[in-house]
């Protein structure tokens, strides 16, 4: 079984954990807010303002495991208010690209029709040389979220390697049919 449970989650500057009596666990930083309610097996306290500790209340094995899931949760909120998340895209092919137009990601990846792609509110999506896209947030599962969706309409495939793909993501090129 995994230990991370049990490690204090570090408290930056500027950060505030604030835990309401049913389980709520509130986390001010600079970029925002971020709030997320415990499993009620779980139980949270602040140790002098710079840690918060996790603590469990049986070792079950469902309760050891959601131990490690809220320590780690609660963690990337830290992170995500103090620091925030980001994912970056790369788009390959002639004539793909994108474009942000006001709330919308305008993709045209060679189908017959540009897809409109809406912005979740607390995403901040940019695109450089119409061909990177770069998706940034205070919320590590929300950004991972968008960037898949925008990967999902176009991924990888391995003959040209054309698509949409995260930067620095190898793609496994298979050779096409010879001619004999």
């Amino acid at each position: 079984m995994s230990r991370i449970g049990n490690k204090q989650i570090e408290l930056p500057d500027k950060v505030k954990v604030n835990l309401t009596g049913e389980g709520v666990v509130n986390v001010e930083g600079p970029k925002g807010k971020l709030e997320w309610t415990l499993p009620r097996q779980i139980k949270g306290r602040s140790v002098d303002n710079k840690h918060f500790v996790l603590e469990r209340s049986s070792d079950d094995r469902n309760v050891k495991a959601l131990h490690g899931l809220s320590r780690s949760l609660v963690s990337n909120m830290v992170a995500g208010v103090s620091a925030g998340f980001v994912k970056e895209l790369e788009i390959q092919g002639v004539g793909f690209k994108a474009a942000v137009q006001g709330a919308i990601l305008n993709l045209n990846l060679g189908f017959s029709h540009p897809i409109q792609f809406p912005i979740p509110k607390g995403i901040k999506i940019t695109v450089t040389d119409a061909t990177r896209v770069k998706v940034e947030g205070i919320d590590k599962q929300l950004v991972g979220q968008v960037a898949a969706d925008i990967r999902a309409y176009y991924p990888p495939e391995p003959y040209k390697g054309k698509g949409v793909r995260y930067v620095g993501e190898q793609i496994i090129r298979k050779e096409g049919k010879t001619v004999q």
